[in-house]
C-alpha cells in the first residue's frame, strides 16, 4: 500500500489549462493625469469598452483626468446633484423660527423631567 501512494500537485501553484485556441479580446490603453500630483497612469480596457472620463490616482487617491491627444478631456458635472444634510431637508420643512420654538419646548420639557427625577 505504501508503495502506491497518491502524488499530485499543490493547489494553486499551477494550471492545468493551455491558452492555446484562447482568442482575447483587442485592448486599448488610457492615459489618466492626476490634477493634484501631475502623475501620469496608463489603465487598459477592452477595446469595445466605454472609458471613464475620471479615475483615481493610484498614487496619491485624488482624480485624475483622461487625456485625448495629450490633452485633458473635459469633464460635465453638470448632472452631479449636491448632497443634501438632514439639516437641509429639515429647513425645507420648517422655518427657523418654528424650529426655536420646538427646541424650547422640548428643552422645557427635559427639565423639568430631570427635575422631577431628582426629587423622586
Amino acid at each position: 500500500m505504501a508503495d502506491r501512494s497518491l502524488r499530485g500537485m499543490r493547489l494553486g501553484a499551477q494550471s492545468l489549462q493551455t491558452e492555446e485556441g484562447v482568442i482575447f479580446s483587442a485592448r486599448s490603453n488610457h492615459i489618466y493625469r492626476c490634477q493634484s500630483c501631475e502623475r501620469e497612469t496608463t489603465m487598459t480596457f477592452a477595446a469595445d469598452a466605454e472609458v471613464p472620463e475620471l479615475w483615481e490616482c493610484r498614487h496619491c487617491g485624488a482624480e485624475a483626468v483622461l487625456l485625448v491627444d495629450s490633452k485633458p478631456v473635459v469633464v460635465d458635472r453638470g448632472d452631479v446633484k449636491i448632497p443634501r444634510s438632514h439639516w437641509d431637508m429639515l429647513l425645507e420643512r420648517r422655518s427657523r423660527d418654528e424650529l426655536e420654538e420646538l427646541l424650547e419646548e422640548r428643552l422645557s420639557y427635559l427639565r423639568a423631567r430631570r427635575g422631577q427625577q431628582k426629587s423622586a
